[in-house]
Formats: C-alpha cells, sequence, structure tokens
C-alpha cells in the first residue's frame, strides 16, 4: 500500500513538473519581448550570450550534482555532440531570439508547434520513426498552418508585418528538430541533463561571436522591468525549465510528456495578451487552428493489435 501510494505521488510530482515546464517555456516570449523591447531593450545577441554562458555554468554544476560527477562524454560521440550544441543551442538561440524580436510572443508560441512535427519528419528520413500517412498529413497540415504568420495577403509585399521573424523562428524549429534527432542516440547512452550541459559547454565558443560589436546592456539601463525580463530568460527557461523536464521524464512517460506541448501556445497567447496587449487577428487564429490540428495527427499514436487469442480445443475439431 505505501509502495503503491509512493508511486502515485512520484507520478504526481512528475506532472507538476511538467506543468512547471510549460510555463518555463510559454511565458520564454512573452519575457523575451520584454527585455529585447525595440530601439531600448538588449539585442536578440546579448541575450543569447547571457543565456550560453549562464545555461553552461548552471547547467554543468547541475549534471554534476545530479551524478555525482562531472563526466566528459566518449571520443566517438563527440563529434555528434559538437553538432547537436550548433544546431540545438548556437543556431537554435540565435534564430529564435532574431526571430521573436521581429515578431511577437502570439506567433512564437505557435512557431514552437513546428518541433514536434519537423521532429518526426526528420526521424523517419533518419529511420528513427517509421512513416505513417496520418502523421505525414500532420505535416502538411501543420506546415499550411505556418502561411499565413508569414506570407503578407495581397501583392504589395511577399512577407506579413512579423513575416521575418516568423520565419527565422522556423527555422529555428527546424534547427532544434534536427538536434533531437541527432541526440537521440547520446540520451539513450548517458544521462540527459548531461547531454543537454555538455551541449551548453560546447556552444561557449559562439558567446564571443555573438557579444562581438553588442551592447551588454539596454538604452535605458535604468530600466528595471527589463532587467527583471531577462533574469526569468536566464534563470526558467533556460536552466529551471531543462532541469524539470528531465525530472519529469523519470517519474512519467515520454509520451504524457509530449501532451503538455499543447500548453506552451495557449501559454504564451494569454501571457501576450494580458502583458503586452497582443491582439492575434485572423490569420493567427487560423494558423493556431491548422497546427494544432496537425500537431495532434503528428503526436497521434497508432493503435496497439492485439494478439489473436489462440482457438480453444474443441474448436480446431
Amino acid at each position: 500500500m505505501l509502495r503503491t501510494l509512493a508511486r502515485v505521488t512520484d507520478r504526481l510530482k512528475g506532472h507538476l513538473a511538467l506543468v512547471l515546464v510549460q510555463f518555463c517555456f510559454g511565458l520564454f516570449p512573452v519575457f523575451g519581448a520584454l527585455a529585447m523591447r525595440p530601439q531600448t531593450g538588449f539585442s536578440p545577441f546579448t541575450v543569447a550570450t547571457f543565456r550560453i554562458v549562464t545555461g553552461a555554468v548552471a547547467l554543468a554544476l547541475l549534471a554534476r550534482v545530479h551524478a555525482g560527477r562531472w563526466s566528459w562524454p566518449r571520443r566517438e560521440d563527440r563529434g555528434r555532440l559538437l553538432v547537436c550544441a550548433l544546431t540545438g543551442i548556437v543556431l537554435n538561440q540565435g534564430l529564435y531570439l532574431s526571430g521573436l524580436a521581429r515578431s511577437n510572443a502570439t506567433n512564437a508560441g505557435l512557431m514552437m508547434c513546428l518541433i514536434p512535427v519537423f521532429t518526426f519528419a526528420l526521424a523517419v528520413l533518419a529511420r528513427q520513426e517509421r512513416f505513417r500517412p496520418v502523421r505525414a498529413l500532420g505535416v502538411l497540415i501543420a506546415l499550411g498552418g505556418t502561411l499565413p504568420l508569414v506570407f503578407a495577403r495581397g501583392e504589395a509585399q511577399l512577407l506579413g508585418e512579423y513575416g521575418v521573424g516568423n520565419l527565422l523562428m522556423a527555422l529555428n524549429t527546424l534547427c532544434y528538430a534536427v538536434f533531437l534527432v541527432l541526440s537521440k542516440p547520446l540520451t539513450a547512452r548517458y544521462s540527459p541533463l548531461m547531454v543537454i550541459a555538455w551541449c551548453y559547454v560546447g556552444s561557449l565558443w559562439a558567446a564571443p561571436v555573438f557579444a562581438w560589436g553588442e551592447s551588454v546592456a539596454p538604452a535605458e539601463t535604468g530600466d528595471f522591468a527589463m532587467w527583471a525580463s531577462l533574469a526569468f530568460v536566464l534563470v526558467f527557461p533556460t536552466v529551471v525549465g531543462y532541469y524539470l523536464n528531465v525530472y519529469a521524464l523519470a517519474r512519467v512517460r515520454a509520451s504524457t510528456t509530449a501532451m503538455y506541448i499543447y500548453f506552451q501556445p495557449l501559454i504564451s497567447g494569454l501571457g501576450g495578451a494580458w502583458i503586452l496587449g497582443e491582439r492575434p487577428g485572423p490569420g493567427t487564429l487560423v494558423s493556431a487552428v491548422a497546427l494544432f490540428a496537425g500537431l495532434a495527427l503528428v503526436m497521434r499514436r497508432e493503435p496497439r493489435i492485439e494478439p489473436a487469442a489462440p482457438e480453444p480445443e474443441h474448436a480446431r475439431a
């Protein structure tokens, strides 16, 4: 009885951690937009620099405490790890923050729906997943759902008001999907927390590249809201979100974890409306419906086929 109660309590802790994870990542675009306020806030590359350095230090310490020691990957895994660092941290953050600075929190939340969509498509190409027509249809629907977010109506201009920013964030999700597919063999051999810590450490070379020619402070240095927003970005989506996700994965099934991704666009949209005063237009709502529908098909679990029961002896006569 006590053992069963302990298991139930452990699963509840896992679900609570997943809820907190969605708030960490769902509010990222809201506070990221506040930190990178046009003309007065931090530049996207400055925020990326702070994130890489903070993530490398904090996650390396957490990984060491969690494992009891720090370890380095095997020599044969180091090349893959460097590519994971490039796609999952350097390009991921550079593209996402540059896109967010040119778009808004609502669009950023919706674009995150493309991560599992691209991940499935790439996993099929890498032969990590089997091709399923229904899930492939979901990929097409989700990609079609991004069109109103990128292209403008009419012939005056090709891209919409936030088209460039949304396109950058779409590329960001593609890079992160590449990272997920490439890192899957690594997470089978090492702790997921250790893998993400290695990736951050392996991305430190990009910090001075991002910081080159950028100011480390915003134009309005006395603006408390911008510094507080930067602190939120550095603490919660950079460190706490990753750690809680690893904590939850040890307590609930991966399929359950994936289902929680639906909350992120909702949190981003509500946060953008409440804190930033964003008002999504009809095109955004159409995109939201298509992205959610495509995501649902991509994440659809195949029905299990139970083996047929053997015929009784008298039926064979």
